[in-house]
């Protein structure tokens, strides 16, 4: 997938050198003159990294900064021909990730876009595994539940359910709060129609919570809703 950049600076003549050296490397290059325009762009394609001058007309770069961080997270690069540090620091502090001063050599500047490019590309795929982890991990106070490894800890301790204990756990504990009645829980455990009794489920949660509850007489985790069902809180 080709990556696309949006230069944004009222300067057409530095605009044609960005352009000429990010399209050598593979680029695609929008452009605009001012932050209206770029934020006009973001709106209607699909960019992967910004060059933003602050000094631009109709919106500057810092106003337009602060709306682009309203909108995307993607990797913002500034550029300004004030070099001073107070200038540096007022770019990065509107949320933009890097920052040259004019003039610039457009290789340090292409440098600079791979850089960003690659931390927000190992960024993504950190927060993709992360949010992944999260759907495949349960944790309700000191009970873990590693969905994936079929795994059941309390107390940092491994409890050994039995396959169709860990099932009624993990359905329950992945719906916190939805009751479920013995029908319910039967027919997405055993993945059959046809319903035998309430006393093969209310058998099984019995086992969960002797193996899990500090004390099964009065559970924390798995609750009797007495007259429907069980559900975790």
């Amino acid at each position: 997938m080709t990556i696309s950049v949006l230069i944004a600076d009222d300067d057409p003549e530095i605009r044609d050198v960005i352009r000429i050296y990010l399209k050598n490397e593979g680029y695609r290059v929008f452009e605009s003159e001012d932050g209206v325009q770029a934020l006009e762009l973001l709106h209607r394609e699909s960019i992967d990294l910004i060059i933003l001058d602050v000094m631009m007309p109709n919106m500057d770069g810092i106003r337009a900064c602060f709306k682009i961080r309203e909108m995307t997270k993607i990797p913002i690069i500034m550029l300004s021909a004030k070099s001073e540090d107070i200038d540096k620091i007022t770019g990065l502090t509107t949320g933009a990730d890097d920052y040259m001063a004019k003039p610039f050599n457009p290789l340090e500047l292409v440098a600079r876009v791979k850089a960003q490019l690659r931390r927000q590309t190992f960024t993504g795929a950190a927060e993709t595994q992360a949010k992944a982890s999260d759907r495949n991990i349960v944790e309700i106070d000191d009970l873990v539940i590693h969905i994936n490894k079929h795994l059941v800890t309390v107390h940092g301790r491994e409890a050994l359910l039995t396959p169709i204990e860990f099932s009624i756990l993990e359905l329950l504990a992945s719906h916190r709060g939805q009751v479920f009645n013995v029908e319910q829980i039967y027919r997405s455990v055993w993945k059959e129609d046809k319903f035998l009794s309430d006393n093969t489920v209310m058998v099984h949660v019995r086992n969960i919570r002797e193996k899990i509850e500090d004390n099964p007489r009065e559970p924390r985790f798995i609750k009797t809703v007495w007259g429907v069902g069980y559900k975790v809180e």
